[in-house]
């Protein structure tokens, strides 16, 4: 599927969670931020995590399987939000990670297009793809152990 096509696989996907798609896609098309707020707990939860674990978890996840699925970034890098099959936020219990599951709303980019701010670091695919949450916490646990490895050599 070509650049173009898969934006619009994605956009319908990412719509669908929307309680009105056709108010969502409207959005993306005329906000100049290229942003929609959308709810989780429908198509997916979102797990978000700090700085110093989320793009370390990410590179880990990113050898154990061909693609991950969505991930996001927001200002600054400050939180890193992997999403995740519904329900997950519900059950997730970590140190620094947060959950924003049924109840909660997250800003979403448009997938086809460059915004400023929050950002994919990796786009949907259309497909429905997600990160399974049991991978995602070996990795996570791959990164800490790595980052708290660096930071006791550098005590020394």
């Amino acid at each position: 599927m070509t650049g173009s096509g898969a934006a619009k696989t994605a956009v319908e996907w990412l719509a669908s969670a929307a309680p009105d798609p056709g108010a969502c896609r409207w959005q993306w098309e005329r906000n100049p931020l290229g942003i929609a707020l959308l709810p989780a707990g429908k198509r997916w939860d979102v797990l978000i995590l700090p700085r110093e674990l989320g793009r370390p978890t990410l590179d880990v996840l990113g050898r154990l399987v061909d693609r991950p699925g969505p991930v996001l970034a927001d200002f600054g890098d400050a939180r890193t939000g992997f999403f995740v099959p519904p329900g997950t936020a519900s059950r997730w219990l970590g140190t620094g990670v947060r959950g924003a599951g049924r109840g909660t709303w997250i800003v979403v980019p448009h997938p086809g297009r460059a915004v400023g701010g929050v950002r994919w670091l990796v786009p949907p695919d259309g497909s429905g793809t997600l990160n399974d949450a049991s991978l995602l916490e070996l990795a996570m646990h791959e990164a800490a152990g790595r980052l708290a490895g660096r930071e006791g050599g550098q005590r020394s």
